[in-house]
């Protein structure tokens, strides 16, 4: 569940995502039932079937907010952390392509091919970056953390060793400061895996 839920523009925060990650995620990474609160509250507005509800941010004397990345974006903006939503046009394009992708892919009930099929892709996308914006820590790398936490955690050790540079990825987000909350610490081996092939 939801652990604060108002809006709060005066957040001073050094901490780059944990306002984020507070106020709009509940623990699997997905939005749902939160107790009004602030200045603003998050409800589920789906029905209780579907594994992704689409959250609603309502603001007082305002417009209701509606979607993860609409959401995700307006607190950024409200505590002017810009610089996480990219910081040249390309870099912005390409936050905005990974916030769609988390919302249309990630987010989605998945079967075990298609969880591989992601986890392929994303490896490879990830072979010469640090972050999913190249150097720049983003939103889009707050929002996949949170989108794939579980997927990551159901990997065996042999599975994480085969998407390297997705575990390098996550490890170095899940210990970035802020970022991982409540949610458990996954595991990584500290050496590669070798098999015996005599």
């Amino acid at each position: 569940m939801l652990e604060f839920v108002g809006v709060d523009s005066s957040d001073t925060s050094d901490r780059h995502s944990s306002f984020l990650s507070r106020r709009v995620l509940s623990k699997d990474g997905s939005c749902g039932r939160a107790r009004a609160g602030g200045a603003g509250s998050v409800r589920e507005v789906a029905g209780p079937e579907e594994r992704e509800q689409s959250p609603v941010l309502q603001i007082n004397n305002g417009p209701s907010l509606t979607g993860l990345t609409t959401i995700a974006t307006h607190l950024v903006k409200q505590a002017k952390k810009e610089q996480l939503l990219g910081k040249t046009a390309e870099e912005r394009a390409v936050v905005q392509q990974w916030l769609e992708y988390r919302v249309t892919q990630i987010g989605l009930p998945s079967n075990k091919e298609d969880i591989r099929i992601i986890l392929k892709d994303l490896n490879l996308y990830l072979e010469d970056k640090v972050y999913l914006a190249r150097n720049n820590f983003t939103l889009a790398d707050i929002l996949m953390y949170y989108g794939l936490h579980q997927i990551i955690a159901d990997l065996t050790v042999q599975e994480k060793e085969k998407y390297l540079n997705v575990s390098r990825w996550f490890n170095h987000i899940q210990h970035y400061p802020g970022i991982r909350q409540h949610l458990s610490s996954i595991i990584f081996m500290k050496n590669r895996l070798y098999t015996n092939a005599h």
